[in-house]
């Protein structure tokens, strides 16, 4: 199988061919159980890419997929308030960690207890 710099040539040297030629051609190309062969074309276009410069699944951050956040949060029929796993993780939270809540004219701030509340107003 071809990759980086190799793959990039093979690809252009065949030029006007079909798809099923050129991943057969660049030797992604694997035998099914009955002798017939099974073309790649996942790992050929995966191979493409890489080879472009294009990083696939790389990246492992926390929250990276998933729905976006929204940056808002509902009052429940019990009366709770929950802030989801995603806002803690982002802030590096631990289970017990402790806030003193305070009520402005329109927001409710969350401060570590034991913190200092730098913009008093």
């Amino acid at each position: 199988m071809l990759t980086g710099s190799d793959l990039l040539a093979k690809v252009k040297e065949l030029g006007d061919v079909s798809k099923s030629d050129i991943v057969r051609a660049c030797g992604y190309v694997s035998s099914k159980k009955d002798g017939g062969e099974r073309l790649n074309f996942t790992a050929f276009y995966e191979a493409l890419l890489e080879a472009k410069g294009v990083e696939l699944g790389v990246s492992s951050k926390v929250g990276k997929g998933g729905r976006k956040l929204s940056y808002i949060a509902t009052v429940q029929g019990n009366g709770n308030l929950l802030i989801g796993k995603a806002y803690t993780a982002m802030l590096d939270l631990q289970p017990g960690d402790e806030f003193e809540i305070k009520l402005g004219r329109k927001q409710i701030r969350l401060i570590p207890a034991g913190g200092s509340d730098e913009d008093e107003e």
